[in-house]
């Protein structure tokens, strides 16, 4: 591989296990989170950066679902993404607000817009228009011009859906990592001339610009154009990421299918006891049940008697 390397595969494995050992109390771990991950980009720079860009878009299959770690990852993916707009030289924090608003928000020279960082599983099969938030980002602006939701290039339909209508009808912007990578590496090439941030300004106003439809290859060809035809340095970047999602992928399915084949494994080694001990565990029925069994009358109705 020649964007993915072996280091870069490492640093992933480093980060899933960080968040893991993390996840306790959400608001403490999250501020810890964002100012680890700030440290380590300010001390490795670019490189660093973009290295967890390339992969961070799939969450790992060794998470539980809605576990602490899940919602801790979409706290990092939202820290990535204000970092990147940071070194485009975009104003950005993540927001504090756990519900109705946006992630993050971002002050540019001459715009302003709000952002959101998507991670799916790569087991999940199903995704509607509602996972990628776009109507709720344009309601989350809050006076602000734009929206802007990343996802991972190989989720995104590539034929026809709703969110590409939406998109455009309501001036949400929706870019991959791999876009928001050449942002970044374009503007560190030349950063006097704040290219990352002209591009991403222009891009806005060529998704606003176009025909409302369901139509991914329409929205797509618009998109990309903007890319290539904003400067002849875009092109060897473009060619680059391409390659490299290809790789990172891969990467993630690696990952994804060794973890999957040694729970697998894991199972078939139980014992009947064993098995049935998992299972009470995964579906988290003494948890569960502990709750109930704390719930007690309250002294609501005899409130005025």
């Amino acid at each position: 591989m020649d964007f993915i390397t072996k280091d870069t595969i490492k640093h992933r494995a480093f980060w899933i296990e960080e968040i893991r050992k993390l996840s306790g109390d959400f608001g403490e771990d999250s501020s810890r989170l964002e100012k680890e991950l700030i440290e380590e980009i300010s001390r490795d720079g670019l490189k660093s950066l973009v290295g967890h860009l390339r992969l961070c878009g799939a969450i790992p299959e060794s998470y539980g679902h809605d576990s602490s770690e899940e919602k801790l990852y979409s706290k990092y993916t939202d820290s990535l993404l204000a970092e990147s707009f940071n070194s485009l030289g975009i104003r950005s924090l993540v927001l504090k607000e756990r519900a109705d608003s946006a992630d993050v928000e971002c002050a540019a020279q001459d715009f302003s817009f709000v952002a959101d960082a998507k991670a799916f599983r790569l087991s999940r099969t199903a995704k509607n228009q509602k996972d990628f938030k776009v109507q709720a980002m344009h309601t989350w602006k809050r006076g602000k011009p734009y929206a802007l939701v990343v996802c991972p290039l190989y989720q995104l339909p590539a034929k026809t859906s709703q969110i590409y209508q939406q998109a455009v009808t309501l001036d949400v912007c929706i870019l991959s990592y791999a876009h928001l990578v050449v942002l970044l590496r374009l503007e560190s090439a030349a950063p006097k001339k704040r290219n990352g941030e002209k591009l991403l300004h222009r891009v806005f106003k060529t998704v606003g610009s176009l025909h409302p439809s369901k139509d991914a290859q329409g929205y797509w060809q618009a998109v990309n154009r903007a890319f290539l035809e904003f400067s002849t340095a875009a092109q060897p970047l473009w060619v680059d990421e391409k390659r490299a999602a290809i790789e990172a992928m891969q990467v993630v399915k690696d990952e994804a299918l060794t973890y999957l084949a040694r729970e697998r494994e894991k199972f078939l080694r139980m014992s009947h006891r064993e098995a049935i001990q998992e299972l009470i565990r995964a579906h988290r029925i003494d948890s569960r049940m502990q709750t109930i069994r704390e719930i007690s009358v309250n002294l609501i109705f005899d409130l005025g008697a």
